[in-house]
């Protein structure tokens, strides 16, 4: 009897454990997109192999990062992905998003020209339209706050000096 209990369990039976071990000894490294996906899809769906739909967002948008930062609305055309799911796609990515921004902030920024171009490209990279942003500095060169001051278009951006002087 014991041996038609085994038998019946999912593929996937033991799947969250072994992952999640395997990221805890490899502090991620190693770990593909997908599977990272599914540690968080983990905290949205109790139960259940969430392989397929972590398998699905990355391939209807190329990236893990394109994943946590494609709109809500592309998102939401993949089977399986409701507002819980987009909810923790974006809260990872805000996360990250902050984790940059904290680290460029206790660092200063002109002289370490690799932080600040991380965090730009970290915000940035997958926008879907151009802006025009403006990082305010302290006089040791910290980032004060950082701020889209214009949104453009796919490949325009206006700027108007006078906007970027009354901000400053």
């Amino acid at each position: 009897m014991a041996e038609a209990d085994e038998t019946e369990k999912p593929h996937y039976h033991g799947h969250r454990a072994r992952l999640r071990a395997r990221f805890l000894e490899s502090g991620g490294a190693g770990i593909p997109d997908y599977e990272i996906l599914e540690l968080i899809l983990f905290g949205v769906f109790r139960n259940g192999d969430v392989k397929p739909l972590a398998k699905a967002l990355i391939a209807e948008c190329g990236s893990l990062g394109a994943v946590l930062s494609a709109p809500a609305e592309r998102l939401a055309k993949v089977p399986g992905c409701g507002e819980a799911v987009i909810a923790a796609l974006k809260v990872t990515r805000e996360a990250g998003l902050r984790l940059l921004k904290e680290d460029a902030m206790q660092r200063p920024a002109i002289s370490n020209w690799q932080a600040l171009l991380d965090y730009c490209r970290a915000a940035l990279q997958h926008e879907g339209i151009e802006q025009f942003r403006i990082l305010f500095l302290d006089r040791k060169n910290q980032i004060i706050a950082d701020e889209a001051q214009q949104r453009g278009t796919v490949d325009h951006t206006p700027v108007y000096p006078r906007e970027v002087v009354k901000r400053a």
